[in-house]
């Protein structure tokens, strides 16, 4: 930049610009000679005002400027000076001396003076803005939106007030201190003047000391800005002096601020609905320029956020631990094991409300295996979960094939989720799509098989006693209560005994302990161990993110069923075949040591069932007993058609059979098999009564 021509007088109006640049202008101008001395400048930087201008000309700007502290200035200057590239615009963070310092921003401007026709170089003319409340401004902003953005995205008011910490320190704060009220962590309601948790700190320094840890649990002794913040509801900005009245009350407290050398307090309560959740402690040490006005408005606006998501919080822990022990009620508190099956489950405690496990006792020595997970959360999908379990234990006991049953529980579900779909405009829970997948299986000791049907993709892990394992391959089919109608499909598959089912009501659970994990492939390690052994390992053995509170698990282990336990006879179209099966069965309760009145109704009920097949079914005719926890007796024949049961009159020849055997069972059913049909009755035996 040309600063004038040789022997060209400066007209009036350049010299009267001049004049008021270096008078009136507000911004600040400096020129400066080619070894960086001041040659001339005016005071309208704050930093200048009150200085003597005449004490500052000739000197360098290295001294001039010994108020502001900016190690790199001086070289960006001279850069400029050799270079003649301008520089435009730059930020500069100046602490100016004082007491206390004052930290602040100035926008610097310099460009190289020349004059001739080879240009000889004069010096700097350097422009200097105070920015200070812009680039405040821009800081606050920025502080705001990395709270907005990290704070309250995880549930848990302990972590919320650590994520709050670490957005402001250092870049509003150098100490910072979370503390929420005790209740509010286990999800009630916060009473008044109840203890506080420290659940966060926050410092810069390497070595900061704490006037209590982390996770303490205490009241706040008072009078203090602490305790006022909490009565009043209103931040504070507090210088600290040592002669202060407040300090005496806590001194475990002031001890930390001396130590760490803070000079301003920022208290700020957490509130909601005029209701204190908490405390937000802010501390400015060392050289850090003390809390303004701006700092507080930013932090109230902070706090607020801050509390919302603690609310947020609070109310999810609520919600969760009432879901939570709705579901533990719906639950049963122990699995059934019979002597052919063993069976186990993990704590459900941090699993979803809407999963559940269940095993049925089934007739002829079976049981029924259930997992299943509907979808939601808190106590609407508890409730749900419940519903659907009641489903499948009364379906269970129509001794319906597990597709059938899948079925039926479908259209249950289809029906809830309508009645979730026509609820009023306003309820929330109509928005939420009601849809569950379960898996059904059966198992059979006699047979050694397991029959299962999914809605979902629910298969189980099985491991044999030859060390293999895998998933059966079955078809799912789909989630209940979806538009969707497809046929649900069975899949039988053999399970010797020793054999290992592990059912979870999440895919991915049953994935990762298909594909890798070791407990499961040390299974025939554990033929004899007890099963909540393995549950423990499962659970040991699960990466984070797939622990055991993602799904609920249920693992069985087969065993084989004692031979001298049933018995078995085949029979043709001879009606002597009634005789002869109830003299077989005579002879096989003898054998077992049964008593004589259950034999004897054992043996009617035979005879009953027996000329039933024979007059209304096809033959063969096969009659089981199963001495199990129950007498089972078991009548089976080719006919598909259902019998029913009849009240004859009284002059009717016919008709009681099956009124007859009700009577002396304690239950009673038809299941229907490939072959035909099976009718069946249980009866207690006399240890059982």
């Amino acid at each position: 930049m040309a600063y004038g021509d040789p022997g060209r007088p400066v007209d009036k109006t350049s010299a009267a610009m001049l004049e008021a640049l270096f008078t009136s202008s507000p911004v600040g101008l400096h020129l400066l000679d080619t070894d960086l001395r001041v040659v001339r400048l005016n005071t309208a930087t704050p930093a200048m005002q009150g200085v003597h201008l005449d004490d500052l000309v000739g000197r360098p700007v290295r001294e001039v400027y010994h108020m502001v502290e900016d190690g790199d200035m001086e070289t960006v200057l001279h850069q400029v000076l050799e270079t003649g590239e301008p520089l435009w615009q730059r930020i500069v963070r100046a602490q100016i001396k004082g007491e206390p310092p004052e930290e602040r921003h100035f926008e610097v401007t310099a460009m190289r003076l020349e004059r001739g026709p080879q240009p000889e170089v004069l010096g700097l003319a350097v422009t200097a803005v105070d920015v200070t409340e812009r680039e405040r401004g821009r800081a606050r902003t920025k502080v705001l939106d990395a709270v907005r953005r990290r704070v309250g995205r995880a549930l848990d008011p302990a972590v919320t007030g650590e994520e709050l910490v670490a957005a402001l320190v250092p870049e509003f704060a150098d100490i910072a201190i979370v503390e929420v009220v005790d209740s509010v962590i286990r999800g009630d309601e916060p009473p008044p003047g109840t203890a506080l948790m420290r659940t966060a700190f926050g410092s810069g320094q390497a070595h900061p000391p704490q006037a209590y840890p982390v996770g303490e649990v205490r009241r706040l002794p008072g009078p203090t800005p602490f305790t006022q913040a909490l009565a009043d509801l209103r931040p504070r900005v507090v210088p600290l002096h040592a002669s202060d009245p407040w300090m005496p009350f806590d001194p475990p407290r002031v001890e930390a601020m001396h130590s760490s050398k803070s000079h301003t307090l920022l208290v700020v309560p957490l509130a909601l609905r005029d209701t204190a959740l908490g405390l937000v402690s802010l501390y400015r040490t060392g050289q850090s320029p003390p809390f303004d006005t701006g700092d507080q408005q930013l932090a109230v606006e902070l706090a607020a956020h801050t509390a919302l998501a603690i609310d947020n919080a609070r109310r999810y822990i609520r919600e969760h631990t009432i879901a939570a022990t709705v579901q533990r009620q719906l639950l049963p508190r122990r699995p059934e094991t019979h002597a052919s099956l063993e069976t186990a489950y993990l704590s459900v405690s941090g699993a979803g409300p809407g999963s559940w496990y269940d095993t049925m006792t089934l007739s002829s020595a079976r049981t029924a295996l259930v997992v299943g997970n509907v979808s939601g959360r808190g106590l609407n999908a508890a409730a749900s979960m419940g519903q659907l379990r009641t489903v499948v234990r009364s379906l269970s006991a129509f001794d319906l094939s597990p597709d059938e049953l899948l079925a039926r529980l479908h259209d249950t579900a289809a029906e809830l989720a309508f009645e979730r779909a026509n609820l009023p405009l306003g309820d929330p829970l109509r928005r939420e799509a009601l849809t569950a997948d379960c898996a059904y299986a059966i198992h059979d000791p006699l047979t050694g098989t397991c029959c299962l049907a999914t809605a979902g993709y629910l298969a189980p892990v099985v491991i044999r006693p030859d060390h293999t394992m895998g998933v059966p391959d079955t078809p799912a089919g789909p989630c209940l209560g979806v538009a969707e109608d497809a046929p649900f499909a069975t899949t039988e598959f053999e399970v010797p005994a020793g054999s290992v089912l592990v059912f979870t009501s999440d895919p991915l659970v049953t994935g990762y302990l298909a594909e890798s994990s070791r407990p499961l492939r040390a299974a025939p390690d554990y033929a004899e161990r007890p099963l909540q052994e393995l549950c423990d390992d499962i659970v040991y053995s699960l990466p984070e993110g797939l622990g055991a509170g993602d799904a609920a698990v249920i693992i069985a282990r087969t065993r084989s069923f004692p031979a001298e336990g049933f018995a078995s006879w085949r029979f043709g179209d001879d009606h002597a075949s009634v005789a002869t099966a109830r003299r077989r069965t005579g002879e096989q309760l003898a054998a077992w040591g049964v008593d004589d009145e259950t034999a004897f109704n054992t043996q009617l009920i035979v005879s009953e069932l027996v000329t039933n097949a024979l007059r209304y079914g096809a033959p063969p005719i096969e009659v089981r007993l199963i001495h199990d926890r129950m007498l089972t007796c078991e009548v089976r024949d080719a006919g598909q058609a259902a019998p029913h049961l009849r009240h004859a009159r009284v002059a009717d020849e016919g008709g009681r059979g099956l009124f007859i055997a009700a009577e002396l069972a304690q239950s009673w059913g038809v299941r229907y098999v490939n072959s035909g049909k099976m009718v069946w009755t249980e009866q207690p035996l006399a240890d059982d009564r």
